[in-house]
């Protein structure tokens, strides 16, 4: 079975949450109220104050204008024209299309790209702030950018459905995906071993927050933070919350490698040039540290669909901040 939410941990970050917007609302109140007080002492008194709206007293009547004629006059004013309404951006006009919205209401990323017009399209109106409809740090969206200045939101994430892909091997952290990413992974694994690539081997997949505290926590007791956050996410920032990302190793008669023995495999090349076809990316390329804020990671695979990763192909992009037009992530804003 694949792994449920703790749902006692989630209640009590949500209790924390609450606590905090309670604190943030009752110091709200005492600032409205202090600045209330200052008001009093220098408000002018009721006789120089202008009478409230809807007191008894009457206003003086307007004196008529050459806008605005008397009630006596004998010419007849045209009627008032109503304010013209703002001409529609490009941005609004694309959001607005009914296509598209139907399509965010439904949930189908497949069918919300397909509205915008296809993969490059999407990504064009998107780096060009002509779709602020569309959230990059939403969870459970397929192009969702999690990276080191934009955490998850929201942060305790756990997406279903999940599935775990029959045509990879299983070597550790149990191997749940995404149901959909799952699937895909099923085919790219099966046509790279049917090129004679060999069996690739699942070496981390889905990652719950909790998870990602402790492993998060191993790395800087043992490297330092500095190197642990060039190979590891902090919580809440990890690719693998999301349930599209997963971490592979090259299998063969012997068994199968570790991370660092894939690089330079036959399985590692493959996937270079042909896990775009199955929706995915090699999200952490070489020499990218300075965007990605990661060293060169080839066993990293982020599913971002099909449409979007033909897109990122033909564009020759090498980072998803680059594709959307984000800026760089090399550290933590916080």
């Amino acid at each position: 079975m694949p792994p449920h939410p703790p749902t006692t941990r989630a209640a009590r970050r949500v209790s924390r949450r609450v606590r905090r917007r309670r604190t943030i609302v009752v110091a709200g109140v005492l600032v409205v109220a202090i600045a209330a007080g200052g008001y009093a002492l220098t408000r002018p008194s009721e006789a120089d104050a202008d009478p409230p709206a809807g007191s008894a007293t009457t206003p003086a009547a307007p004196h008529p204008t050459e806008s605005s004629p008397s009630e006596t006059s004998t010419s007849d004013p045209s009627p008032s024209r109503p304010a013209a309404s703002p001409a529609p951006t490009e941005a609004s006009r694309r959001c607005d299309a009914p296509e598209v919205t139907a399509a965010i209401e439904r949930g189908s990323d497949a069918e919300v790209i397909a509205a915008f017009g296809g993969g490059e399209e999407f990504r064009h109106a998107v780096a060009a702030g002509e779709a602020p409809c569309i959230d990059l740090h939403r969870a459970g969206r397929t192009w969702v950018v999690v990276n080191k200045r934009n955490a998850l939101e929201p942060e305790d994430y756990w997406p279903v459905p999940q599935a775990r892909p029959a045509a990879p091997r299983i070597v550790s952290g149990g191997g749940w995906l995404r149901a959909d990413v799952a699937a895909a992974l099923d085919g790219l694994a099966a046509e790279a071993a049917g090129d004679g690539m060999g069996r690739l081997g699942i070496d981390s997949a889905f990652r719950p927050y909790d998870f990602q505290v402790g492993l998060y926590n191993r790395y800087v007791a043992s490297r330092g933070q500095q190197a642990a956050d060039l190979r590891s996410a902090r919580p809440g920032h990890s690719e693998h919350q999301t349930g599209l990302a997963v971490d592979v190793v090259a299998c063969g008669a012997n068994g199968c490698g570790s991370h660092d023995d894939f690089r330079g495999t036959p399985q590692a090349r493959w996937l270079a040039e042909n896990a775009w076809r199955f929706g995915f990316i090699v999200r952490y390329e070489q020499d990218r540290t300075e965007t990605t804020g990661y060293a060169w990671e080839p066993w990293h695979l982020r599913y971002i669909g099909t449409d979007l990763a033909r897109a990122y192909r033909d564009g020759g992009f090498s980072t998803l901040e680059e594709f959307f037009g984000l800026p760089a992530a090399p550290t933590y804003v916080d």
